[in-house]
């Protein structure tokens, strides 16, 4: 079975998924656990909208991932996160929700194939069986208990008349076996059918298993999902997995969102865009194919030194026929290809709604020869090829265009790796068009709204390919400036021929007879102006201003990362059994270490856990309503109704044992010292008043959190005093050092701040364009303390380091944790210089961080300098400068 290595943005929001299922079994309510999650990781409690029509207290949430994020599989991530942490059970009903049948037969067809990626992400919950709608009618009453079984359907099938067309409230002899022994409780929460009976249907027998529900792409299912429908199926949970959220009309409550940077950080997708535009089509074309050309040539000397083999392909928009207009239709554009660029038509293929050139094809097959897809609109649902790299639309891209699934087919990256030429991990777009800057308004618009980029990711990666393009469209949080260029002219010319736009850009002086270019013209906007005139010395002049006011001209201010400085910070590295290691946690340290068995009997705080949570089970939470009728607490009233729906098992104290050990995550210890701290844990228990086999079984879920927690701390505890000895003691210079070939660099492109800094533009020294938010106003100050040394000189550059964010951030490890500062600079001669602020009320907390930050410094060599700072004492940066 085939696994892919996780990305760190993927277990980041995995990580986010779990806590927020943690917390809604600590709290019993799915609107306080989101704030609560919010709040832990975010740092504000986030707004939490309950989706109408659903049992009050259904945790309702939302993943937002952009194109080439990867949704599908983070999706099945998920699946042991709801057996495990929400509804504390080995098996389930997951209903799958996809917006169309080619993409369910695509996610059908992964799901069922044991050696697919995803099949192995479902596994990590136990045995799976995967079924379409249709097979789901059939499944047995074994098969739901003994297996977590996934139902692959289309949003539209749970419309109201697809369901009456499957017959899912009739009832059926097949299903019978499912309500042999139904209790009256269960009765009760059942579709009733006339007179009061309870059919045997599968709306019944999903209602008994209270399916969770993934739905995908679910920015098109706000209106399109009859919530009203899924509804009565009663379902445990709600997971939303989108680019685009919706957050006005039917507002998701959006728990991670991951930014664009962070997936070019990972080489999940190929950025910038490098945007050229071209009025003439047929340029348009022959540019788009000598850069294909020219990507192949760097992709097969790559293959030559050990590379993947790649063939880059050119998605080509063309124009639907028209009866009333000659178009630039797809057979026409092949026509070009084939007479005027002397491509083998076996290397084209068209892709429309008539013409299936794809389709059955594998374009990552060496002997596939596609290099040229034709396409219209959009290219079929679910069609998935990293090879694509360059768009190229003979059609001008406006912000009405329908291009984002065109787009989004030309960003995934390769096997998600990182090509050694920089040019293979960009996307290439040629347009037809007179407007650059409309035109890369339009691509960043299109990569907002269809693709979910941030709009300071969209501005950030959509790149000019000319230079004398590269001061159009630029966002008005860039700054650049232009000399003002003066042409004396002979002659007045006639500015009312042009459109306001381009006389704004313009001054006329009649006393001097001088006419300014105040603002970069465009290629169009140059040919426009000379037309003002009659002269041809006038039209010569002209067409020579305009040309400079987009090249020569103009400056654009860019940062360091932007001018391709590289900024790299000498990490920690241990010399573990004679080879130097990346330091990066504790747990890289060698030392012995193996679960004491003293310390497995439960602890009080351990058993009023049990006890309370037991008592909770039972009684749940009981609120009274205003129209007095009484409701139980969601959560609670799920957990019986899964007890009730699986068939029991017979239970004893050495299988509950062996559950535990195959349950308990923890990579650090053999299977048999587990196993007898577990079966000394477990006796223990069960030796006490009131806490019987049948009790451990019902809370087996909860015993296995207390295991796990129990183990964790012993192991920190063991790790923590390793890493003091290993680090603070005598000796340490030759077990530790800084640098020696580790270092971190902050990539270029991988800047991902949760929030912005929103006077980012004001700073001249700060390593990226994007600055992240402060988390107060004396974090601010400091920034602006770092700026002002870097203006006169003492530091060359800094960058507001981002917490949590270990793919585009440099950190310090911890006995318990990872250190991120709050400011790296790099200082003239290359130095390095830490700071990190730290308010009046924290400072003593913050002393294990203060003392890792001081011996980086110190077993550094000179190399590095480390200050942590309060009350805004500012002269404690500049003595460390002076040092």
């Amino acid at each position: 079975m085939k696994t892919l290595s996780p990305k760190n943005y993927q277990n980041a929001l995995l990580a986010s998924v779990e806590k927020y299922f943690r917390a809604c079994r600590e709290w019993n309510d799915a609107k306080k656990a989101f704030h609560s999650t919010m709040l832990e990781l975010w740092g504000e409690p986030g707004s939490y909208k309950p989706i109408a029509g659903f049992e009050e207290g259904m945790p309702y949430f939302c993943l937002r991932v952009p194109t080439g994020g990867g949704k599908t599989r983070l999706g099945a991530r998920c699946v042991p996160l709801v057996n495990r942490f929400l509804l504390q059970c080995e098996h389930s009903v997951i209903l799958w929700l996809v917006p169309s049948n080619a993409i369910r037969e695509q996610t059908l067809k992964a799901f069922c194939n044991l050696d697919h990626p995803y099949r192995a992400d479902l596994a990590e919950a136990g045995a799976i069986t995967v079924v379409d709608l249709e097979e789901a009618r059939g499944l047995t009453r074994a098969t739901l208990d003994t297996s977590t079984v996934v139902i692959v359907a289309t949003r539209q099938a749970f419309s109201q008349q697809e369901m009456d067309n499957l017959k899912v409230y009739e009832s059926s002899g097949s299903l019978q076996h499912h309500f042999s022994d139904v209790t009256p409780e269960q009765r009760e929460k059942l579709l009733k059918g006339p007179e009061n009976t309870v059919p045997y249907s599968f709306a019944n027998v999903l209602r008994m298993r209270r399916p969770f529900v993934v739905v995908d792409e679910a920015h098109n299912a706000r209106t399109e999902l009859q919530f009203e429908t899924l509804a009565r199926f009663r379902p445990s949970g709600i997971l939303e997995l989108t680019a685009t959220p919706d957050m006005e009309k039917t507002p998701s409550n959006v728990l991670h969102s991951v930014s664009a940077a962070e997936l070019k950080a990972e080489a999940m997708i190929k950025l910038p865009i490098v945007l050229e535009t071209e009025p003439d089509w047929q340029k348009v074309l022959a540019y788009a194919i000598d850069k294909r050309n020219q990507l192949q040539i760097l992709a097969d000397r790559e293959q030559m030194t050990g590379a993947a083999y790649l063939r880059p392909l050119v998605l080509i928009q063309a124009q639907p026929r028209s009866q009333r207009q000659e178009t630039l239709h797809a057979e026409k554009l092949k026509e070009e290809l084939i007479k005027n660029h002397n491509v083998p038509e076996q290397e084209i293929a068209i892709a429309t709604g008539d013409d299936r050139g794809i389709e059955g094809k594998d374009l990552f097959a060496k002997d596939c020869p596609i290099k040229y897809v034709i396409t219209q609109q959009a290219l079929v649902e679910g069609w998935d090829c990293s090879f694509a790299y360059v768009l190229a639309s003979v059609a001008e891209l406006r912000s009405e265009t329908r291009v984002e699934q065109i787009l989004g087919r030309i960003l995934r990256q390769p096997e998600a790796k990182k090509r050694v030429a920089e040019e293979l991990n960009r996307s290439y777009a040629f347009v037809a068009s007179r407007d650059f800057g409309a035109t890369a308004n339009a691509l960043r618009d299109r990569l907002v709204e269809g693709a979910g980029f941030e709009k300071e990711d969209a501005w950030q990666f959509v790149a000019a390919g000319k230079t004398e393009q590269e001061a159009l469209g630029l966002p008005p949080s860039r700054r650049a400036q232009i000399q003002p260029i003066v042409i004396p002219l002979p002659e007045k010319p006639d500015l009312a021929k042009l459109n306001a736009a381009t006389r704004q850009k313009l001054e006329w002086n009649a006393k001097s007879q001088t006419l300014t270019i105040l603002k970069p013209l465009a290629p169009e906007e140059g040919v426009a102006i000379t037309k003002t005139v009659v002269w041809e010395g006038s039209q010569k002049a002209l067409t020579e201003a305009a040309q400079k006011s987009r090249t020569e001209a103009v400056e654009i201010f860019k940062t360091p990362s932007e001018r391709g400085i590289l900024f790299r910070v000498p990490q920690l590295a241990v010399l573990v059994n004679g080879d130097l290691q990346l330091f990066d946690d504790p747990e890289v340290l060698d030392y012995p270490w193996d679960l004491p068995v003293y310390s497995a009997e439960p602890k009080d705080n351990e058993l009023s856990q049990l006890f309370g949570a037991d008592h909770v089970a039972e009684a749940g939470t009981i609120d009274v309503e205003e129209q007095g009728k009484i409701r139980v607490s969601f959560l609670p009233e799920l957990a019986r109704d899964i007890v009730l729906s699986y068939t029991p098992e017979n239970w004893t104290e050495a299988k509950l044992a062996a559950w535990f050990c195959r349950n308990v995550r923890e990579i650090y210890i053999t299977q048999q010292s587990l196993m007898v701290f577990v079966s000394t844990f477990l006796s223990s228990l069960l030796a006490k008043p009131k806490f019987d086999l049948a009790r451990a079984n019902r809370q087996k879920f909860l015993l296995r959190d207390i295991l796990e927690a129990k183990i964790r701390d012993l192991r920190r505890e063991a790790a923590a005093k390793a890493y003091q000895q290993f680090l603070f003691t005598d000796g340490v210079s030759e077990r530790v050092k800084v640098g020696s070939g580790f270092d971190f660099e902050f990539h270029p492109d991988g800047y991902a701040p949760s929030q912005d800094y929103a006077r980012a533009r004001e700073f001249e020294k700060h390593y990226y364009p994007r600055v992240g938010a402060f988390d107060s106003g004396e974090e601010e100050a400091c920034a602006w303390e770092l700026e002002r040394l870097a203006r006169t000189g003492q530091i060359e550059y800094w960058v507001r380091n981002l917490v949590r964010k270990p793919t585009c951030s440099f950190y310090l490890p911890t006995a318990t944790d990872r250190f991120y500062p709050d400011f790296v600079c790099r200082l003239p001669g290359g130095k390095t210089l830490v700071v990190e602020y730290k308010g009046a009320d924290r400072w003593d907390a913050a002393g294990p961080n203060r003392k890792i930050g001081e011996l980086w410094e110190e077993l550094s060599g000179g190399k590095c300098l480390f200050v942590m700072v309060k009350e805004k004492r500012w002269d404690l940066i500049k003595q460390k400068l002076e040092a």
